[in-house]
């Protein structure tokens, strides 16, 4: 019985992380009214990263900075 425990708690770990990853991955995709507030917010507070995910309910500062990152950066 204890092989078994164990191979329960290997495989609700691997869930879990795969659950986690696909969970990241859809709290990055961003309506359009989502991706039209960050734009206007931006353009008044700048970098504030905080007071813009303020106005977008369930979306954190690292969401926002990340998405505005990773479509916006300038690489030089």
């Amino acid at each position: 019985m204890a092989s078994l425990d164990k191979c329960s708690t290997s495989n609700d770990g691997s869930s879990k992380s795969t659950e986690e990853q696909s969970s990241r991955e859809s709290k990055l995709e961003f309506t359009e009214d989502e991706k039209n507030l960050i734009t206007r917010m931006y353009k008044l507070v700048g970098e504030r990263w905080s007071l813009i995910a303020g106005r977008i309910p369930g979306r954190t500062e690292a969401e926002i900075k990340e998405y505005w990152t990773s479509r916006f950066s300038v690489n030089d």
